[in-house]
């Protein structure tokens, strides 16, 4: 579905992705490990064309991206939750999932979204800066959701939560897994990603330094310890 051939991209002059090449299949939950600064957020960014490439290619079912601006790419099927979530604080929760939502409708409907956030639909007419972080990570995902995504790209869901709401994360991830969504989730969660991914990519300094299933990498300790610290 979604295949990225030896990206390069720059902050400036700053050269910060070398060659970054990684798949993603239909239907799987890919991971993309890393510290902070190791390159995933950059990566996203760069698919997303929030950060165009100057060298490598993003192709997504055959059509090649690479250069297109955002809302381009969103319009072909790409969801997108930036790490710092990007919500319109001084809009309610139904307000900011309305503005979102897809012209002519799609499988993720207000009613769906709310079956999976339950606590977005008590909280709608709060606004988006009065929720907590947890919650603020929620409504990213949801109005994300609301433009009915084929691929789901998810940057840094669970940094900064409580133990209980990366569980709570995480289960909702899963759901979305059953529904068939793909997604390429960058974290640095190492435990909460291995129970949720298929396979994935371990990024470090730019450069990808490690591929393989999840039984892969839990068995691989040197992987972990070199870039995972763990």
């Amino acid at each position: 579905m979604l295949l990225v051939e030896d990206l390069h991209a720059y902050y400036g002059q700053s050269h910060v992705l070398f060659g970054v090449s990684l798949r993603v299949e239909r239907g799987e939950v890919v991971f993309l490990l890393g510290r902070n600064g190791a390159g995933k957020s950059t990566t996203l960014k760069s698919i997303m064309g929030v950060v165009p490439p100057r060298r490598g290619r993003v192709w997504y079912k055959g059509e090649d991206l690479t250069g297109r601006p955002p809302h381009a790419i969103a319009r072909r099927g790409i969801g997108y939750v930036p790490d710092d979530r990007r919500i319109f604080a001084d809009l309610t929760v139904a307000e900011n999932l309305e503005i979102a939502t897809r012209d002519g409708g799609g499988y993720w409907t207000l009613g769906r979204v709310f079956e999976l956030f339950p606590v977005l639909r008590e909280k709608q007419r709060h606004k988006g800066g009065h929720l907590s972080g947890g919650e603020q990570k929620m409504l990213a995902i949801a109005r994300a959701l609301v433009g009915d995504p084929e691929l789901l790209l998810l940057d840094e869901p669970m940094e900064g939560l409580a133990p209980l709401l990366v569980r709570a994360l995480e289960e909702r991830i899963a759901a979305l897994k059953a529904t068939g969504l793909t997604v390429l989730l960058a974290e640095q969660n190492v435990h909460a990603v291995l129970r949720l991914a298929d396979r994935g990519y371990v990024i470090d300094d730019g450069r990808i330094r490690y591929e393989g299933t999840v039984a892969d990498l839990r068995a691989n300790d040197e992987v972990r310890r070199r870039y995972l610290l763990v």
